[in-house]
């Protein structure tokens, strides 16, 4: 596999070309792939016109090569390109740190970390992907990139990186989010991008979705086929998926890489049990998969803990097998647990969650039994969002309060003394500020 993919054109070139600045030696150097030390291969995704296992070819119209190459690679580790790591340089390592005002606010003799992605220029782990995708398309001579987005956290992340490699982004960004979230729009376009409600009437299959269900509050899966309708119609066009493939999970691999390395400088011998939101599954690949490997290879012991939200609980709640993940059927046919694309969930505040399905790679890991699953209910989350916030003063986003929410009932009812709990903090809540109201 190809480190830095030819550009193709001179134009491509100076845009993808290292700046020549200093990267510290703690940004990762590479990405992990569970892949790699699963102890059963993963169910390939198949094509939905023939049910076989898709090809290079079925998904060349919608990504690049080389993130083709990675959604099939068995590959542990693939080098991370310089002009990526130099952005990641904008912020990576992010911080470990020792909550020990929340320690003391709880009473625990437990110690409590939290990883916290929320400083990245958008405030969320999603630019460790869309800065990789984007890189990616460029050197293929793609100028437009097109996408779906829950919260805005992902359609943000990709405005910024098609912004920092001379590209844009087209978003549609679920209604429900779109309408009560307008700051993450506002972001998109100061990046240079636009951002549509899903559904919408600029596609066929917004048109017939509004058509059904003309009230609708839109769903991930509704958005994804927008995108992906533009996209395959587009010959400039690819389309960027912030969650769910596996090419995703192995950007955010990054989080569990330098959590590793910030654990042993903190004196840790590993972690006792990690707690994440889960959604599509991204952010909670990324901090647990190399932790994960790490039990498989060297026989450590570290738990996991998926929180999803009890409106949209597709581990805890759907069913383990093939679906698509749109609506439309336009994408391949992936092996998961899921709701059904029909699934719409409710309008909850924590709109980066409200996705029908779980990505196949989490869905795997969970089916063998290397990660467990919770949900938990939106007051809760929201109460311990809160709590967080005023013993460590960030305001966690609301996908991330379902992590603190899940850690907080344990260490108040199991953890014992000592025992080293981490909380995946994925994003801050600035931009979601109206989703606290009545809540404090």
């Amino acid at each position: 596999m190809s480190q830095n993919p030819g550009p193709s054109s001179d134009a491509t070139s100076e845009v993808l070309h290292t700046l020549g600045t200093a990267v510290p030696s703690t940004v990762p150097t590479r990405w992990y792939n569970l892949n790699a030390d699963f102890p059963e291969p993963m169910p390939p995704a198949l094509n939905p016109a023939t049910d076989e296992p898709v090809t290079a070819d079925d998904l060349a119209p919608l990504f690049a090569e080389e993130l083709i190459a990675q959604e099939v690679s068995t590959q542990r580790y693939i080098d991370i390109p310089q002009a990526i790591r130099e952005v990641y340089a904008l912020w990576r390592p992010s911080p470990l740190v020792r909550a020990r005002r929340l320690e003391r606010e709880l009473g625990t003799k437990a110690k409590i970390y939290y990883k916290y992605e929320g400083v990245s220029p958008t405030g969320s782990h999603k630019p460790n992907t869309a800065v990789a995708q984007a890189f990616y398309n460029k050197a293929q001579g793609i100028s437009k990139l097109t996408t779906e987005t829950g919260a805005g956290q992902w359609g943000a992340s990709l405005a910024f990186a098609c912004a920092l490699f001379d590209m844009v982004a087209e978003v549609w960004q679920v209604r429900a989010s779109y309408d009560a979230k307008p700051y993450r729009r506002y972001q998109m376009e100061v990046y240079g991008s636009s951002c549509h409600p899903s559904p919408s009437d600029l596609t066929a299959s917004g048109r017939e979705l509004l058509d059904r269900m003309p009230d609708t509050t839109g769903s991930l899966g509704m958005a994804i086929s927008e995108a992906v309708e533009v996209a395959a119609g587009d010959p400039s066009a690819h389309y960027a998926l912030g969650s769910v493939l596996n090419h995703v999970m192995i950007h955010q691999s990054v989080i569990g890489e330098e959590l590793l390395e910030q654990l042993a400088a903190a004196g840790e011998e590993q972690a006792d049990i990690v707690f994440a939101c889960a959604g599509g599954g991204s952010n909670l690949a990324g901090i647990t998969f190399p932790l994960i490997g790490q039990n498989l290879r060297e026989g450590t012991t570290t738990r996991f803990m998926a929180c999803e939200p009890e409106a949209a609980p597709s581990i805890t709640k759907g069913e383990y097998r093939y679906d698509f993940g749109d609506v439309a059927g336009l994408t391949p046919k992936l092996m998961m647990y899921t709701l059904g694309t029909d699934f719409v969930p409710p309008a909850i505040h924590a709109g980066g969650l409200r996705y029908h399905g779980m990505s196949p790679m989490v869905s795997h890991a969970v089916h063998l039994g290397l990660m467990g699953a919770t949900a938990i209910d939106q007051d809760t989350s929201f109460r311990a969002g809160v709590l967080f916030a005023r013993s460590e003063g960030i305001i966690p986003a609301p996908e991330s309060t379902h992590a603190i929410a899940g850690a907080l009932d344990y260490v108040t009812t199991s953890a014992r003394p000592d025992e080293v709990v981490v909380i995946g903090v994925s994003g801050n809540g600035v931009l979601d500020l109206p989703a606290y109201e009545g809540r404090v």
